[in-house]
Order: C-alpha cells, then sequence, then structure tokens
C-alpha cells in the first residue's frame, strides 16, 4: 500500500491553503513503524532528495518490506515554496515550537499535529541541513540524555561522525526532544549545505535509512553499508571564528584530517587587496565543518575541527560492535 495522507490542514489568509502531507509505505499496517521526518527549517533542502529517494524504492520494491515507512517531505511547507527557515508571516523557528499545543494558535496546533502524528513508531529520523553559510559532513546530533538508547542505531546511517552534545545546550521545544521525551526513540542528521542539493551526501543517507530500517525488521532487501563513524562529545570541538570582516577563501578541503597549525583559510580584504588573517588549526582532527557563504564579519564561524577522532561509545551503551548490524566498513574520514 502506498497512500498520500493528510497530517494537518489549516485555511490562511488571501484563498492560501497549509497542508502537511506524508508518503505512508505499507505492507503491513500491524508491523514496526519507521518515520523519516524533513523540512522543518524551509532552506534546508538535502532532506527534499532523500524523501525523494526512499519513497521511489521503496515503491519499487514492495516486496522487500515488512511493515511500514512515513516520510514527511515537508513539515514546513510555507518555508520551503519560500525559501525561508522559519514560518513566513508568523516569524518564528518551527523547530523552536514542539511539543506544540493542540489548542494553541497556528503553529502550536500544526506541531501538536506532528508530533503525535509521528508518534509510537519504533524509531524517528529528523533530517536537516546546515545554513547558507557553512558545510557539514553527514553528522548525527543527539542529545547525551539518550546517547544509550540513540548511539548504538547512528552508526547504521552511513554518517562520518556522531556528535553527543551536553544536556544543556540542547533545547527542549525541538522535534527530536519532543519524540524522544514520548519514547520515540528520533535520530538527528545534519549533513550539506542550506539551499543546495548534495547528491552523494542524500545518496549515502538514504541507504542508511534503508539499513536503519534493516535492523528493526522493515527491510529486508538490499543496501549500502558506511564507514565507522567518529564519535565524541563537545569537548573535543574546536570553533574556529574570524577576527577580522572580509572575504573567507578555504585553503584545507571540507571533512579531510588537518594537522596543528595548517592553513585552514585566509580572510582577504577587496578594499585593500590584502590577507588580513590567516586561520590555522588550532590542533591535529576532522575538519568536519567549514564556511560556505565567503562574506565574514569579526566573530563569523569559520569551522570547526574535531580535534580527537577515535571510535568510542558510552561504557553503559547496551551494543555489540561485533554484533553483523554494527559490522560497518572501516576507512579514512
Amino acid at each position: 500500500m502506498s497512500v498520500i495522507q493528510t497530517v494537518f490542514s489549516a485555511e490562511l489568509p488571501a484563498r492560501e491553503h497549509l497542508l502537511i502531507q506524508k508518503h505512508r509505505i505499507s505492507t503491513d499496517p500491524d508491523g514496526p513503524r519507521m518515520a523519516v521526518v524533513t523540512g522543518v527549517h524551509g532552506d534546508e533542502l538535502e532532506g527534499q532528495y532523500i524523501a525523494y529517494e526512499l519513497g521511489n524504492i521503496l515503491e519499487n520494491n514492495l516486496d522487500k518490506l515488512h511493515g511500514t515507512v512515513d516520510i514527511y517531505p515537508a513539515v514546513n511547507p510555507l518555508g520551503i515554496n519560500s525559501i525561508e527557515r522559519g514560518v513566513p508571516m508568523f516569524d518564528l523557528d518551527l523547530n523552536r515550537t514542539f511539543p506544540g499545543d493542540a489548542e494553541g494558535d497556528l503553529t502550536e496546533t500544526l506541531a501538536a499535529a506532528v508530533v503525535d502524528d509521528i508518534a509510537g513508531a519504533c524509531v524517528a529520523v529528523d533530517i536537516h541541513a546546515s545554513n547558507i553559510f557553512l558545510r557539514e559532513m553527514p553528522q548525527v546530533r543527539i542529545n547525551e540524555l539518550t546517547s544509550k538508547t540513540l548511539v548504538p542505531l547512528a552508526p547504521l546511517l552511513n554518517v562520518d561522525y556522531v556528535w553527543v552534545h551536553a544536556s544543556a545546550t540542547v533545547l527542549e521545544s525541538t522535534l527530536a526532544y519532543s519524540l524522544n521525551a514520548k519514547d520515540t526513540p528520533t535520530l538527528v542528521v545534519e549533513t550539506g549545505v542550506g539551499m543546495r542539493i548534495t547528491e552523494e551526501y542524500c545518496h549515502r543517507l538514504t541507504q542508511g535509512l534503508l539499513r536503519l530500517a534493516a535492523h528493526f525488521g522493515i527491510w529486508n532487501g538490499d543496501f549500502e553499508r558506511g564507514r565507522t563513524p567518529i564519535i565524541s562529545r563537545d569537548g573535543k570541538v574546536n570553533y574556529l571564528n574570524a577576527g577580522h570582516a572580509g572575504i573567507f577563501l578555504p585553503r584545507a578541503p571540507h571533512g579531510t584530517m588537518v594537522s596543528e597549525g595548517q592553513l585552514v583559510g585566509i580572510i582577504a580584504d577587496p578594499l585593500k587587496g590584502e590577507i588580513v588573517e590567516e586561520i590555522v588549526a588550532p590542533a591535529d582532527g576532522l575538519l568536519f565543518t567549514l564556511r560556505e557563504y565567503p562574506i565574514v564579519y569579526p566573530g563569523s564561524l569559520l569551522a570547526r575541527i574535531l580535534a580527537d577522532v577515535p571510535v568510542t561509545y558510552p561504557e553503559d551503551a547496551d551494543h555489540d560492535i561485533n554484533d553483523p548490524k554494527f559490522s560497518v566498513l572501516r576507512g579514512d574520514i
């Protein structure tokens, strides 16, 4: 069975209509269910490609599907249509309104409807891209409060990096936090760059979603296995910020290992015709975030470098890396 279902609907001024839909692909309504969510931010488009590719694969291989996959390609359709990060007219970030309120205003009722529709899935994946300023390697971000449940699942998504955040830095008003609070294990993926589609990253994540579905018995078809991701916590990440205004020109490739003192990029002054700052790596590590938009001002984020890159898991995580579901291919990042 493949059907388009309405999750939320509301009339808007000027004869406009707000409609949130999902693509439900199911061969066993009583079997396990996976939810794939994207489009919470209107300027993050990587998930649009993933929704298309995943839906296409499942539609053409229903004999390999044993359960339900719900794909939500546009939770913020107004933002996508107008290429705005937040919800137009309301001037707010939708990912700061969850879990919502069924008796609240429009955005609160929308948020509540989305949470209620996803809740109860055996696993959910909330796909984001970066903004227009920064390019990110495929990564999963996890609140340390849910790390015991989610860290063993994260490598299945074929990402390069799993970033476990301190609980103090995680907002309770996000979709992922709200779903995890309802005992719906939810992984947040960040990848690519805003307003663009990086097909290589999207393909890897689509294959990772099939792999995750296979782990839960929803899929028994083929999927590609990714490399073992690096797993770290906040203390190992170095932030590189601009000290001067100008144009930032990268000098180290994104997604590569850099050495302490290596030139990561320069800031040039177009008016004076000179280099005003050289940005160097403060430590050996993985350059997993790199500035994409060249105009910078003092304080602008230019890069993030993971200073320590061994593959580690929380000591109390219930997993076995020798289990077939964790038998990923090791490779240099």
